[in-house]
């Protein structure tokens, strides 16, 4: 393949973007143009250690609802506890990424790329050693912090690294692995039930993840910088130097890189980089889109996918309905968790259609759809409670696997892509940190109301209401639509 791209005589070096280098596709020796851009090893190396931060956030918050029955034991917690543990890790992802997701702007996407994962570790181990429920809350807390911040920084790194026509599958197959998380954290939970018969085990679950969070974190003190942040920064240089790593490759292409001051001047050259920035008339539809749906999203995601051990558990009837001792409480917890682990196996089906359809569909149909489907599946779910048996137990587990995969289908995925997509460079860390962080006020609601909800109103109503949360999700995104699909980054906000 012989790499060159025909430009305008004398344009091969002027008045070009990051972003128009990232983009630049080959030909043929025969003139023949390459429809895709090979993406280099750097590339590569960006997108793999960013996929790892997602599967952690799915091992970690997924795990948590095998481990919850054997917390309860060791640490003889209330109802509303249960709700703290649930809502703990969640409620310190909002912080996370409202408090640390913004600081990408400021400090640049790498350096909270390696922070982030520093700080889970740190909690990570302190968690698996938890003295006593209030620490134990304090440390899932902490975790969250850390995968908060993880929520705009892994979208950023990627999406201002690669080409505009792959950006939606790559981005989205990156955020697939926190699908491929919580299935593993359903399996390690259930494979260490069936190896440690202990109350603690659940600490040896949450444990496993320290030696692989270890390895990413090294590997994300080698990757580049984000060249266009750079360049939303005036630091035209550094960024020049940051897109040649980027971009080297064999045979060497581009040879030089020399990006335009001129444009970098009109882009940003005076334009304030402040929270309140997203609610100007200017930004306020796209915060609407990246964080409005995205609440309504994680109510249903969050709430069925913890306590869907629990749900399961009480549905299917083969649980011990009494627990007199240890040995009926991991026979619940196992049973739960088989079942979890089926209904999980739909979240990566849905997440893998969407990594395909993304850049051909487009986010905002495949959005709009994937709400109504949640929509059918919860509404599907709700009518086991009329039944007994076979009939109930087919009807929720039909229910939940089909809205498992219409959300990572659609909003699950959409919702995340979109964060990362609708903002300007100068602010996108921002914008997507602040999305990111309404949209866990969702889940932390969900996360600590469900199982009192689940008690006071039962199983029937509380699914009723998340229809209605769905219907209203596919509403908002129609409304305040924006398609993002093969759009140049560096054009956003202009």
């Amino acid at each position: 393949m012989n790499i060159n791209t025909p430009l305008p005589a004398g344009e091969q070096t002027k008045h070009r973007t990051v972003q128009d280098y990232i983009d630049e596709t080959p030909m043929w020796a025969d003139g023949t143009a390459v429809t895709a851009t090979p993406m280099t090893p750097m590339q590569w190396r960006i997108w793999s250690l960013a996929a790892a931060g997602k599967f952690f956030e799915g091992l970690v918050v997924f795990m948590t609802g095998v481990a919850l029955p054997l917390i309860a034991q060791e640490f003889s917690i209330t109802p509303a506890q249960h709700g703290l543990v649930g809502a703990a890790s969640l409620f310190g992802i909002l912080i996370g990424a409202l408090a640390l997701g913004g600081l990408s702007d400021v400090f640049g996407r790498k350096f909270m790329f390696i922070a982030e994962m520093l700080i889970f570790m740190v909690f990570l181990v302190l968690l698996s050693i938890s003295p006593s429920f209030p620490w134990l809350i304090v440390f899932l807390f902490g975790v969250g912090f850390a995968l908060g911040c993880d929520y705009p920084t892994a979208h950023l790194i990627i999406s201002e690294s690669i080409p505009s026509n792959s950006r939606g599958r790559l981005v989205l197959a990156a955020f697939a692995f926190q699908a491929v998380g919580a299935l593993a954290g359903t399996v390690i939970g259930y494979i260490i039930l069936k190896n440690i018969s202990d109350v603690t085990s659940w600490r040896w679950m949450y444990a496993t993840a320290i030696i692989p969070a270890a390895v990413v974190t090294a590997g994300r003190f080698f990757i580049t910088e984000s060249a266009p942040w750079l360049f939303a920064k005036g630091l035209v240089d550094r960024a020049e130097h940051e897109v040649r790593r980027l971009l080297e490759r064999q045979p060497p292409y581009p040879k030089t890189v020399e990006l335009s001051r001129r444009h970098h001047h009109a882009a940003h050259g005076h334009e304030p980089a402040h929270y309140g920035v997203l609610f100007h008339a200017k930004n306020r539809r796209a915060t609407i889109l990246a964080s409005v749906p995205w609440f309504l999203q994680d109510l249903g995601t969050y709430g069925i996918g913890i306590f869907t051990p629990t749900i399961l558990a009480a549905s299917l009837g083969h649980a011990t309905g009494q627990v007199r001792n240890l040995a009926d409480l991991l026979n619940n917890d196992i049973l739960a968790a088989k079942g979890a682990a089926l209904i999980d196996v739909l979240l990566i089906f849905g997440i893998l259609f969407a990594v395909v359809l993304a850049d051909r569909v487009g986010r905002i149909p495949l959005q709009v759809m994937g709400f109504v489907g949640c929509a059918a599946g919860l509404l599907l779910a709700s009518f086991s409670v009329d039944y007994t048996g076979t009939t109930s137990t087919l009807l929720i587990f039909a229910g939940f696997m089909l809205f498992n995969f219409m959300t990572n289908l659609g909003p699950n995925a959409q919702t995340y892509l979109l964060a990362g997509e609708v903002f300007p460079t100068h602010v996108r860390g921002k914008g997507a940190g602040f999305a990111a962080a309404f949209a866990k006020t969702g889940a932390v609601i969900t996360a600590f109301l469900f199982p009192i909800l689940l008690a006071d109103i039962g199983t029937k109503n509380l699914l009723y209401i998340l229809v209605g949360t769905s219907l209203l999700g596919a509403l908002v995104t129609w409304l305040c639509r924006i398609e993002t699909t093969g759009v140049n980054l560096d054009e956003i906000g202009r």
